[in-house]
């Protein structure tokens, strides 16, 4: 029962319109990426960050009304040595583990397979919160200028994620080269809006955002010491969002040109130097051109002391800091506004590079299944690449795409894993120190790598503390309940895979053993040539006893069946199945199973004939019966399927011989 060469063409002829002509392995190599590639690839999603971290900390301090705002540098200065601490303690992770495993290697090497499972949940449920998070972040920006978006987030979010997932099954160097242009166009355009912003500001410019006049109306009031302090943290831990992306470049080491752990290690530093620029930028001219934003912009945005509505749309932190530098509709603001919300989409890239290479290991670990462990033909993770946008798109869909809700559920797994990897670099350290054989150069090395990694597990080790409190019951606690389940999963499907390893493997001197006879059966429905092409295939293997079998859903046609059997003289005897109740299938089970029953030490094998037609569509007007009969054998002991396929779109070839009279 297969496809013809039409059929399959019908399949492959879009397939290669989408993704390009297949690679062979060899060309493996030239996929690998240069420091200018690499950079918008793996960091993307650390550098766009900042189109919504800094945002993100506002929305929080309104909750408070606008004298919150006043907390905001502090946050960004704290966000900003976490990033630094985070960047260097991940420029130790990858000379120290090359290999491309990222947290998950290190975790599983040094703290064990269950501490690594628990780092492989967390990322895994990461990734798809990052594309979810990114594309429906690009699209708000995109809102602030064509309303259109705002009203069909979710089927524009969803459309985006599909073409991010080709662009991605084309292959990482070809969707490199068009990231790279976006990427890079980012990074120019809000520098250079900070820089010329500030320089404004510095020359005595009067600067204001669309927003600088709104009041906002806290949503608590009269906050104490404590309840104060709880929310500058909510703030902190949104703000950390901005460190997203960081794990990447170290999970996606051997996609580098060698060097590769020195260019790798460049590339995060680049990257760590130019986000913290950009966020902390950002925060500093946000509060200088006033402007507002609020975590419930319909009541809590004041126009002259009336809230604003539900017809009220927020722009987002980047448009409005666009517009008081060059102007509201300026050709600066609109070529702005259109390159975050791209790197915005693009920032996914980050997800969509890493969340298939460590699918990829954890199958080849028998971790995941293991149809994610092999490249597809463009030599891209194919599978995990779907997998991935497939999970994307049903978060979109289930928490309607709005960005703050989505947020909530954000960042936990990515400081899960930045914990556990900081723990487990410190063992390394510490396992290599006392190994005795290290010179006094490398030594003092190792002492500082490893403080620099103990730095990392108090910060991180703090934050995730705070993220899961202060974000638990916005929503985080599904991440929580997430991560548990993907860890059972795993082992779940390891398992499995253990058990079916111990079953199928050949105990030492065990040779195979011969039934003692072979009874073969040719399912018969009429007299035409499968049947006997089926037949004499059949008789061709020598089996100890062959019958035709047929069911009698219409006694009369079971009559007429076996005087056209006698009529061409067939010496094979064929075997009448009654059927009362008109079913097919069932009674070869049964007819087999009694076999089986009966003569327990010989091999039953079944001959179905099949018909192998032109069109894919055709396939299901033929075989049903067949197929429903095979699966059902195919989980019986002792017993062989056999299709005996029958082109219908051949030419016509002689009538098999009658099988031996």
């Amino acid at each position: 029962m297969g496809s013809t060469i039409a059929g399959v063409a019908l399949f492959t002829l879009p397939k290669r319109l989408l993704i390009g002509r297949a690679k062979r392995s060899q060309a493996l190599s030239e996929t690998l990426l240069p420091k200018k590639i690499a950079l918008p690839v793996f960091a993307s999603d650390a550098l766009s960050s900042v189109a919504y971290a800094p945002e993100e900390v506002l929305l929080v301090l309104s909750a408070a009304g606008l004298s919150y705002y006043a907390y905001s540098p502090w946050v960004a200065i704290a966000v900003v040595v976490l990033m630094l601490t985070v960047v260097a303690s991940y420029r130790q992770n990858v000379h120290a583990y090359p290999s491309g495993g990222g947290d998950y290697e290190v975790a599983t090497e040094n703290l064990g397979a269950k501490a690594g499972l628990t780092v492989a949940g967390a990322l895994l449920v990461d990734y798809v919160m990052t594309v979810a998070v990114s594309v429906a972040s690009g699209v708000n920006n995109l809102a602030s200028a064509v309303p259109f978006f705002a009203d069909h987030r979710v089927l524009v979010t969803a459309l985006i994620i599909a073409v991010l997932t080709v662009l991605n099954l084309r292959g990482v160097k070809e969707s490199g080269r068009l990231f790279a242009v976006l990427t890079y166009g980012f990074i120019v355009g809000v520098l250079g809006m900070l820089l010329i912003g500030l320089v404004r500001l510095a020359l005595g410019h009067d600067l204001r955002a669309p927003s600088a006049d709104y009041d906002i109306a806290p949503s608590v009031t009269g906050l104490s010491g404590l309840a104060a302090a709880f929310l500058i943290l909510r703030a902190f831990s949104s703000g950390c969002a901005a460190l997203t992306g960081v794990e990447a470049i170290s999970n996606g080491v051997p996609a580098f040109k060698p060097p590769k752990s020195r260019n790798a290690a460049s590339t995060l530093l680049i990257m760590g130097l130019i986000a913290m620029t950009m966020f902390a930028g950002i925060i500093a001219l946000a509060r200088a051109v006033h402007v507002k934003m609020a975590e419930d912009p319909h009541t809590q945005i004041l126009i002259n002391a009336t809230p604003v509505g539900q017809e009220f749309h927020q722009q987002g932190i980047i448009p409005q800091l666009a517009s008081a530098v060059f102007g509201s509709g300026s050709l600066g603001f609109l070529a702005l506004s259109a390159v975050t919300a791209l790197v915005l989409f693009l920032a996914a890239n980050t997800a969509f590079n890493g969340f298939p290479v460590l699918a990829s290991i954890l199958a080849q670990h028998r971790f995941l299944p293991r149809q994610l462990y092999n490249r597809g033909d463009r030599l891209a993770y194919s599978n995990g690449i779907i997998v991935l946008a497939t999970a994307a798109a049903l978060i979109i869909w289930a928490f309607d795409g709005e960005v703050t809700r989505l947020i909530q559920l954000y960042i936990i797994g990515v400081f899960l894993s930045f914990t556990l990897s900081q723990a487990g670099m410190i063992r390394h350290w510490t396992r290599l120190l006392r190994s005795g054989d290290v010179e006094p150069a490398a030594r003092a090395r190792m002492h500082r790598s490893r403080m620099i990694n103990v730095l990392g597990l108090v910060m991180t080790a703090t934050v995730l503390v705070i993220v899961l409190v202060t974000k638990f019951t916005r929503g985080a606690w599904i991440v929580c309940v997430a991560i548990p389940v993907l860890f059972l999963l795993m082992r779940g499907i390891r398992t499995h895979y253990d058990r079916v390893a111990a079953w199928l493997a050949v105990p030492e001197g065990e040779r195979p053993t011969l039934p003692s006879r072979v009874h073969a059966i040719v399912l018969v429905s009429r007299i035409h040539r499968p049947t006997l092409r089926a037949l004499a295939y059949a008789q061709a293997s020598h089996p100890t006893r062959l019958e035709g079998v047929t069911v009698a859903v219409d006694p009369a046609e079971a009559r007429a069946l076996q005087q056209e059997w006698d009529r061409y003289e067939i010496d094979i005897p064929l075997t009448v199945l009654d059927s009362p109740y008109r079913e097919i299938t069932q009674p070869v089970i049964d007819y087999v199973r009694t076999l089986r029953r009966d003569n327990p030490r010989d091999l039953v094998s079944v001959y179905v004939p099949e018909y192998v037609v032109r069109h894919w569509w055709e396939q299901l007007l033929h075989n049903q019966s067949a197929l429903r009969i095979k699966t059902r054998l195919l989980f019986m002991r002792q017993v062989t399927v056999t299709s005996v396929p029958w082109q219908l779109h051949a030419k016509p070839t002689p009538t098999p011989a009658t099988p031996a009279q």
